[in-house]
């Protein structure tokens, strides 16, 4: 038997157990096998039958031990031992018992520490990798505090959210926003990622359910169930609508939202770094609801010139002086009012209808004003593959360089050093 660790291994095993959730029986079995394989790679050999380690955990102690058989007439030292050396192990012994004899080679002290070393690293490794993923697979899709802890070359954000180091891509980033290392953020867990180190956290901050999640904290009629968040369309760090519904007709929805003196909206807008929020009201019927959406902007007329499970479209009528606010500045107005309500809006001035009927041209013959189809900046475009892919050459970069465990390598250099 040869000596692995201080005093009693148990209390180590406990401790570990306790800590970072690894049994007991885990350690043990992973212990002993990594000493058959040092052992089988000391002998050179790639099978070898009855061999097994045994650990004492009282004595801090490991040895290997070959099983043979009791036999009257040995005819195969390897694998049998007489009934008289038998008997020098064990008096009660029989021919066809099995007894076991210690094999253990004596300059292997050193490799068995070394592999013990081993063992108890990448165990440690792998439980403290499922605690991190367990904890945070419950937390995907939800928003948690972090802190900045740098800003990379790629311009990704690293944020510390507890255990690991989560990545908020550029993408995810509010435009114009300074991230400043040593701030405290809230970041919404957007995905998890299992690897063979630590997982990848992929966290968001300007995520549209960020915004949800902030008025289910501050709206308690949200959070029971009693006004409910229909759809949210939000482009971050300008403008946000969000179409909320009561469930009870006596609670507004939208006075529920805003809050005494507007407390509860001005809390979320000072989250959101005073990103304007426009608090839509929804409605089943598609003209109101389009209505709405085109707050604060006053609309004359809503033409539904589509309806059906293919296409949603329709024709928006706005005094002159209006036009310009229905559109918004680059139509971003028009454009979240489309994602809230999902039907294809076209906004025109009464003046432009009335020069339309004067010359005898229909809807179909004017020019748009402006279209929410209209297609976004190249760079606005979220392109997911692109993403994951940027995501896990910078986790790669970033990742500590710790190779996991391997038995025989570690045994082969030990070996080359006492050569």
């Amino acid at each position: 038997m040869i000596k692995i660790g201080a005093g009693n291994l148990n209390e180590v095993f406990e401790e570990l157990e306790r800590e970072k959730g690894i049994s007991k029986e885990v350690i043990v079995s992973s212990l002993c096998d990594a000493m058959v394989a040092a052992y089988k790679k000391h002998l050179r050999v790639k099978e070898l039958a009855n061999v097994e380690a045994i650990l004492d955990e009282q004595a801090g102690e490991i040895g290997i031990f070959k099983g043979k058989t009791v036999v009257d007439s040995v005819e195969d030292p390897d694998n049998e031992i007489s009934l008289a050396e038998a008997k020098e192990i064990d008096e009660d012994v029989e021919v066809g018992d099995e007894v076991r004899l210690e094999v253990t080679p004596e300059q292997f002290g050193r490799i068995a520490a070394q592999a013990a070393n081993q063992v108890l690293t990448q165990r440690i490794r792998e439980a403290e990798r499922n605690l991190v993923l367990n904890e945070f697979m419950d937390k995907k899709g939800t928003l948690i505090t972090g802190i900045i802890q740098k800003v990379d070359d790629r311009r990704n954000v690293i944020v510390n959210i507890g255990k690991i180091d989560a990545i908020m891509p550029k993408r995810e980033q509010i435009p114009g926003e300074y991230y400043k290392p040593g701030n405290r953020i809230r970041v919404f867990v957007l995905n998890v990622k299992e690897t063979t180190r630590l997982p990848q956290v992929i966290v968001s901050h300007g995520h549209p359910e960020i915004v949800r999640e902030l008025f289910e904290l501050e709206v308690p009629e949200i959070e029971d169930g009693i006004v409910e968040i229909k759809s949210i369309s939000r482009e971050a760090g300008y403008r946000t609508k969000i179409a909320v519904w009561s469930n009870d007709p006596e609670v507004d929805s939208v006075g529920a939202c805003i809050g005494p003196r507007g407390s509860r909206i001005q809390t979320i807008v000072g989250e959101l770094k005073n990103e304007k929020i426009d608090i839509v009201r929804y409605s089943l019927d598609p003209v109101e609801y389009i209505v709405n959406s085109l707050s604060p902007a006053r609309v004359v007329s809503v033409d539904i010139m589509a309806d059906d499970e293919y296409a949603h479209e329709a024709l928006v009528v706005v005094p002159d002086d209006q036009l310009s606010l229905a559109i918004g500045r680059e139509g971003q107005n028009v454009r979240l009012a489309h994602k809230l309500t999902n039907w294809k809006i076209d906004i025109k001035s009464t003046s432009q209808m009335e020069q339309a009927e004067a010359e005898g041209r229909s809807y179909a013959d004017m020019e748009p004003n402006y279209t929410e189809t209209e297609e976004e900046p190249a760079e606005n475009v979220m392109d997911s593959e692109e993403l994951q892919e940027e995501i896990e050459e910078e986790m790669n970069q970033s990742a500590v360089d710790e190779e996991d465990f391997q038995t025989e390598e570690a045994v082969e250099e030990i070996e080359e050093e006492e050569e």
